[in-house]
């Protein structure tokens, strides 16, 4: 099974490098990627970058370029206060876009990059345990007045990778894992990790670790 794993932020990619200190570093027209083994299988990690543009034209390289049977895209997100708590790990179901503006018509659009992603190919029970979960992508860190639509839709939490990741994915008939920690919970005031770069770095490097060190169970877990 060949499996390739993204990591979308700079601050995600800085907590992979030192897991896999003796890997062969390399470039890709979207950042430094490397081989390694985990357990028994051979798995390439990619860093994409972060935002919608970068992920979605490294998701279309790696399909076109490596061929993956798996793309799992590891890293973080920001969770609603009081709906989600800080380290919980979603299994991402469904992503939506919701920094979509639209003037010039009526119609509802916000379907149109919606993705549903198929997991039937994972085995009952999961390995870890994870909250399956609704996750909302945009250019941006969750607006705390974006919160109360997004409840609505059905969301949980926010980043800014996913749901671009899903769509392509989808467009070509791609199997896509998506796990997400929450690092930190926003509410009307905001969050910690605003406005404090080192929070998020810090934790950032933290739930790399942890979800790595999990990452060769998932893939135990994969049907073929």
């Amino acid at each position: 099974m060949k499996i390739v794993v993204v990591v979308s932020a700079n601050a995600e990619w800085a907590g992979v490098r030192p897991l896999f200190s003796d890997a062969n570093i390399e470039a890709s027209p979207y950042g430094e990627c490397f081989k390694t083994r985990m357990g028994a299988h051979a798995v390439e990690f990619f860093h994409s970058g972060w935002g919608k543009i970068a992920s979605a034209g490294a998701m279309q390289y790696i399909i076109d370029h490596r061929k993956p049977d798996l793309v799992v895209n590891l890293g973080t997100c920001g969770g609603f206060a009081g709906v989600v708590e800080q380290g919980e790990i979603l299994l991402v179901e469904k992503t939506i876009v919701y920094d979509i503006v639209e003037l010039m018509d009526t119609l509802d659009i916000s379907d149109y990059y919606a993705s549903a992603l198929d997991l039937s190919w994972l085995a009952d029970p999961l390995p870890h345990r994870v909250r399956r979960a609704l996750l909302a992508s945009a250019d941006s860190d969750l607006l705390p007045e974006k919160i109360p639509l997004l409840k609505t839709l059905g969301a949980v939490a926010a980043d800014w990778e996913s749901a671009a990741l899903a769509w392509v994915a989808r467009k070509n008939n791609a199997r896509l894992l998506i796990l997400r920690v929450v690092s930190d919970t926003v509410n009307e005031a905001g969050s910690e990790a605003y406005d404090n770069l080192e929070v998020f770095k810090e934790r950032a490097r933290e739930i790399m670790k942890s979800i790595i060190e999990q990452l060769p169970d998932w893939l135990d877990a994969v049907k073929l």
